[in-house]
């Protein structure tokens, strides 16, 4: 199982964890910034549970984000 945490607010919405995992990242129309799929927010934090086979493809998105706002966790 795999953690996936996005600190939405530091986004700058440049798109790369969109093109890593376009199926887990979305470009929002109301604010340009980047929504993780399905993220459910507290505090302004999203978080999401998902199985293994998205590790590699969102561990891509968090190293690619200039800014860091994207945490991936093996549970």
């Amino acid at each position: 199982m795999v953690r996936i945490i996005q600190h939405r607010i530091k986004c700058i919405g440049c798109n790369a964890c969109v093109e890593a995992a376009s199926y887990r990242w979305r470009i929002s129309r109301k604010d340009g910034k980047v929504t993780l799929v399905q993220g459910i927010e507290k505090k302004g934090v999203y978080s999401i549970r998902v199985a293994d086979d998205e590790l590699e493809d969102n561990l891509r998105a968090a190293t690619h984000c200039p800014v860091n706002c994207i945490k991936v966790e093996l549970l």
